[in-house]
């Protein structure tokens, strides 16, 4: 269960959490309705049929949590046809077009009557509290099902100060000067995959991939005033990752230097390799952030 994309919320690491478990239960994910599309929740972690059922699972000062969905699968082109054929059958029979209060009306006679019958695509969002650097952090590269999980959780637990990253430096400012040659943060080397931007708007856009970024043809662009808004790294041989201007981590993936560890391990069976993948992407997460942290000159947050 490793994380793919890393979105981070900060939040006062003042700010207690002791009633976490309760509401996570208490928003436990329903089932769709018959006359619903859609319906959100917290799910256990460890699947939507665990035998325990736990809606979170703690490692230390890291939590894991899971945001789960059920949408209903009611295509507006379905609709739409079929209220064409009802809307012709009207016209002919009538000698007339339906007006725009009748077409409404159809039209949602259409959606209750295929709702019950659509298809429910579930989904999940796995997310992690971090209660040592007050973070949270989502596993999707969408700022937007970022925040759509820190609501979830606001909702559970009542007021829940959380906000996205703020950096006080222009991050691309900072991405920039690295692909130049300015001196990197310990442990961070460059990674083969940039993107590049013209500063106006409108402006020219490279995108370079399994690219020696150190090379004189990345170098001309950046002297033509091109800026870096994506830059592959890689921290040790732990963790590789794309981190944007938009200070969302991508592609994130653990290296051999830290699967490795896997190896060591203790315990049997399927949750206690959970427990394990779990504790150990925590632990390199953590350290990744505090690297980007000072790095990227990114702010507190007030209590």
């Amino acid at each position: 269960m490793f994380f793919r994309n890393l979105t981070f919320f900060r939040f006062p690491t003042t700010h207690k959490l002791d009633e976490l478990d309760k509401g996570l239960e208490e928003c436990r994910l329903k089932p769709v309705g018959p006359l619903e599309l859609s319906s959100r929740g917290f799910i256990s972690p460890f699947g939507r049929d665990a035998e325990d059922a736990m809606m979170s699972n703690r490692i230390g000062d890291a939590i894991w949590l899971t945001s789960g969905g059920e949408d209903r699968l009611l295509p507006g082109s379905v609709i739409n046809d079929m209220l064409a054929k009802k809307l012709a059958e009207i016209e002919q029979k009538e000698g007339r077009k339906p007006g725009g209060r009748t077409r409404k009306r159809l039209k949602d006679e259409l959606i209750v009557d295929l709702m019950p019958r659509a298809f429910i695509k579930p989904s999940r969002t796995d997310a992690m509290i971090d209660l040592e650097h007050g973070l949270v952090i989502v596993d999707t590269s969408s700022r937007k099902t970022g925040e759509n999980v820190i609501s979830e959780i606001r909702r559970a637990i009542g007021s829940f100060p959380a906000l996205p990253l703020n950096a006080e430096i222009a991050p691309r400012s900072i991405l920039t000067g690295w692909v130049a040659g300015e001196e990197l943060p310990d442990g961070i080397s460059l990674g083969d995959e940039c993107e590049l931007r013209d500063p106006v708007d409108q402006g020219a856009v490279v995108k370079c991939q399994r690219q020696e970024l150190e090379s004189d043809e990345i170098a001309k662009h950046l002297e033509t005033g091109k800026q870096v808004t994506r830059l592959a790294l890689t921290l040790d041989d732990h963790v590789s990752f794309v981190i944007g201007e938009d200070l969302v981590v991508r592609k994130f993936k653990l290296l051999d230097g830290a699967v490795d560890q896997l190896e060591h391990s203790e315990g049997d069976g399927l949750r206690a390799e959970l427990d394990a993948r779990f504790a150990l992407m925590s632990a390199e997460v953590k350290r990744l952030f505090r690297v980007l942290e000072s790095a990227l000159k990114l702010s507190k947050v007030e209590a």
